[in-house]
C-alpha cells in the first residue's frame, strides 16, 4: 500500500483489512518533526501487522527547511530494520520475510477483533 507523508498522521487510511503486507510512506518530513515521523512509522507497523517503509528526503529545501532522511524498514513488531543513518542519502537491501509476517499474524490475530468502519 502506497502513501504520502501526510497520511501517517491518520491511522484510518492505512488500516489493515488484511488486504496488504507492506505500507510504504514517501515522505517530505521536516527534521523539527523527526520523533513523530519515527513513532508514527512504528504505530503503523504494529498496529496493522505488516512491514512499513517510510522513505524520507535529506538536506535543505528552497524554503531553508531541513529533512533528516529517517528513512526506514520497520518490522510488524515495530522493530527497525535497517541501517540508513539520519542526514544521509542511502540505499539499504531488505528482504522482507511473508512466511514470518504470516506466522505473527496466525499466533497473534488482532484484526479478528478489529471493529468494521467505513469512511465518507
Amino acid at each position: 500500500m502506497l502513501l504520502t507523508c501526510y497520511d501517517l498522521r491518520f491511522p484510518v487510511w492505512s488500516r489493515s483489512r488484511n488486504d496488504y503486507d507492506v505500507l510504504i510512506y514517501v515522505a517530505n518530513w521536516p527534521e523539527k518533526r523527526r520523533q513523530a515521523w519515527i513513532t508514527l512509522l512504528a504505530a503503523r507497523a504494529i498496529e496493522n501487522q505488516a512491514y512499513v517503509i517510510g522513505v524520507n528526503r535529506v538536506g535543505m529545501d528552497g524554503n531553508q527547511i531541513n529533512y533528516s532522511g529517517d528513512s526506514a524498514v520497520i518490522d510488524p513488531k515495530g522493530d527497525f530494520i535497517s541501517n540508513i543513518r539520519p542526514y544521509v542519502e542511502g540505499i539499504d537491501n531488505i528482504n522482507l520475510d511473508l512466511e514470518s509476517l504470516q506466522e505473527f499474524r496466525k499466533s497473534f490475530p488482532v484484526r479478528l477483533d478489529a471493529d468494521e468502519f467505513e469512511v465518507l
